[in-house]
């Protein structure tokens, strides 16, 4: 894992691209990332994993909303980032999971290559207030083993790749690339 010098180091190279980027905003071994101004939530009453589920967005406003529990809420960084050499995580701040908010519940790792702002997939044990533009989750980045032979953007069935605001899932994509592969 990139210490705080390591991480300067590497965006100074080029080789980490963080925007906007603040130096004030590197930590010991992270990146803080701040919240975006949108939120998505699903417009229906069941998911379907074949199917684009409708969602509704709305923006946050300077005052606040509240994140109510049993809902999922995709939000999104500011922080457009990209690295080819390093593998990104994207981790909660303590002091907001201390308050019971949790921002990935599964997607945690980027791939290597990959480009766009991260997809926060937020739920809450506890109705909480959240602010656009606060620190939200930190990025730390890992040293791969092994030689980079794949890089996520330039794989053909990505569906992430240069993804901005927060973007709900495209899951309904494996089914159909699954069927026409004759694998469905």
């Amino acid at each position: 894992m990139l210490t705080r010098d390591a991480i300067l180091q590497q965006v100074m190279l080029g080789n980490i691209v963080i925007t906007p980027f603040d130096e004030k905003c590197i930590g010991s071994n992270s990146y803080d990332l701040h919240l975006y101004k949108m939120l998505k939530v699903y417009d229906c009453a069941e998911l379907d994993c074949r199917k684009q589920n409708p969602t509704i967005e709305f923006e946050i406003p300077e005052e606040g909303f509240v994140l109510q529990p049993g809902i999922l809420y995709l939000g999104s960084t500011i922080e457009y980032t990209e690295t080819d050499l390093h593998i990104p995580e994207i981790n909660g701040k303590s002091s907001l999971g201390r308050l019971g908010l949790d921002i990935h519940k599964t997607a945690g790792f980027g791939d290597l290559g990959f480009r766009g702002q991260w997809t926060l997939e937020m739920v809450v044990v506890l109705p909480l207030r959240i602010y656009p533009g606060q620190k939200i989750a930190q990025l730390q980045f890992d040293v791969p083993v092994g030689p980079i032979t794949h890089l996520y953007r330039n794989k053909p069935d990505q569906k992430y790749a240069n993804q901005s605001g927060p973007t709900a899932s495209k899951m309904h994509e494996n089914f159909s690339n699954a069927e026409s592969n004759g694998l469905g």
